[in-house]
């Protein structure tokens, strides 16, 4: 391992189902400070994405264009450390929006060090209009027909339509009916 290396990258690793504005803030964020940032788009094994990988990668990838020292990655099957471990990546980038995610990405940290001692997680707070923003929002306000332009980035967009017609499809809409 080129430890020389290991602390000029960091990753930004997430579901994004869909990324927002505040984790474009985070990305425009970590370029400033790292010489390279992967944003790591996952495929989670806890619950059941909207979007298919492809589709994450492509809004995510479409998002932090304009980015020249950010690139997208894919994690599947894979614990991150495992990731970091194979690509020379010693930082790991993640918002935190507000105490209630502390205690969360508290032991998120703690065990991601027991996996791989030398990373080291660095939590970036978001610019304050994002504090309140989720992909999880973003998708119960789209269900509900509301304007989701001012909380996503424009690639998003053109997946808009889809959110409602998947969540009805799934038989989720029902219970997020009447929640906001």
């Amino acid at each position: 391992m080129d430890r020389q290396k290991l602390y000029t990258t960091a990753c930004y690793p997430g579901t994004f189902d869909p990324i927002t504005l505040g984790h474009v803030d985070i990305v425009k964020r970590a370029s400033r400070i790292f010489e390279r940032v992967v944003v790591v788009v996952a495929n989670p094994v806890h619950k059941k994405s909207l979007f298919s990988l492809e589709e994450r990668v492509r809004m995510v990838e479409e998002s932090v264009a304009n980015l020249p020292n950010v690139e997208v990655r894919t994690l599947e099957s894979k614990l991150l450390m495992d990731f970091c471990k194979d690509n020379n990546i010693g930082i790991v980038i993640r918002g935190m929006r507000a105490v209630s995610d502390f205690e969360y990405e508290f032991k998120m940290a703690w065990m991601n060090r027991k996996l791989f001692p030398e990373i080291e997680v660095v939590f970036l707070l978001p610019s304050e209009e994002y504090t309140y923003l989720s992909s999880t929002l973003v998708k119960e306000i789209a269900t509900l027909g509301g304007d989701i332009s001012p909380l996503v980035p424009e690639p998003v967009l053109k997946y808009a339509h889809l959110i409602r017609e998947r969540i009805y499809r799934a038989g989720l809409g029902d219970e997020k009916e009447h929640s906001l």
